[in-house]
């Protein structure tokens, strides 16, 4: 191999040749590995501007959403196990069944459950939920209230995800809860992994009202 100096040839030796070749591969594969090294950043959250996600609030009867089959909130869940047909012989896959489930809760609930189920996956995934308390005109709080995320392994179809109230009582007002759906080992809230959201409202409970005659 040879360039060109002074409008002559210079020959390149074979070692000189030969040591750039190695400098230049060893360049490639460090750039390649800080590539690698370099872990997704969770993005912050922001309204200016925000795309609108689906709402899960309200389901058809029969139509999955995003990957759930379906979605709700709850106040708690019941764990229910599916039998080969031999008692005490149960499959490793147990069912969740929502328990008084709803939108509205009371300040003193100790916490919030998203409960669903989703079509057999190929390969496990996160799902994660960051919640917002809803100010006035619509906006949301700057830093989300709290997250929670789960692993689902491939073969399970069942999961929640917890939302605890942060002090003592939750604040009175309107949340939203934003839903993320990720692979197995990537961050999971980032705006282009959210799949949909979800509302509720934390209100005084109302006073029983005598029973007349």
């Amino acid at each position: 191999m040879a360039r060109w100096k002074d409008g002559a040839p210079v020959r390149l030796s074979g070692s000189w040749i030969a040591a750039s070749a190695f400098c230049v591969g060893s360049l490639v594969v460090q750039t390649g590995n800080a590539k690698d090294l370099l872990a997704p950043k969770e993005q912050e959250t922001t309204e200016f501007g925000a795309t609108q996600s689906p709402s899960f609030d309200e389901q058809k009867k029969g139509v999955p959403q995003s990957l759930f089959t379906w979605i709700k909130m709850a106040k708690g869940y019941e764990v229910e196990w599916d039998t080969f047909g031999r008692k005490g012989w149960y499959t490793q896959d147990p069912r969740l069944k929502p328990i008084e489930p709803g939108s509205l809760f009371t300040p003193e609930t100790p916490a919030v459950y998203i409960i669903f189920e989703v079509a057999p996956l190929e390969d496990p995934a996160q799902f994660g939920v960051q919640w917002f308390l809803e100010q006035p005109g619509g906006q949301l709080s700057q830093t989300p209230l709290g997250k929670d995320v789960l692993e689902v392994p491939g073969h399970e179809r069942y999961g929640y995800l917890e939302l605890k109230k942060s002090g003592e009582k939750w604040m009175l007002g309107n949340y939203v809860a934003k839903i993320f759906i990720t692979p197995l080992g990537q961050q999971p809230f980032h705006a282009a992994n959210q799949v949909g959201m979800m509302r509720f409202t934390i209100a005084e409970a109302a006073p029983a009202r005598p029973s007349g005659k």
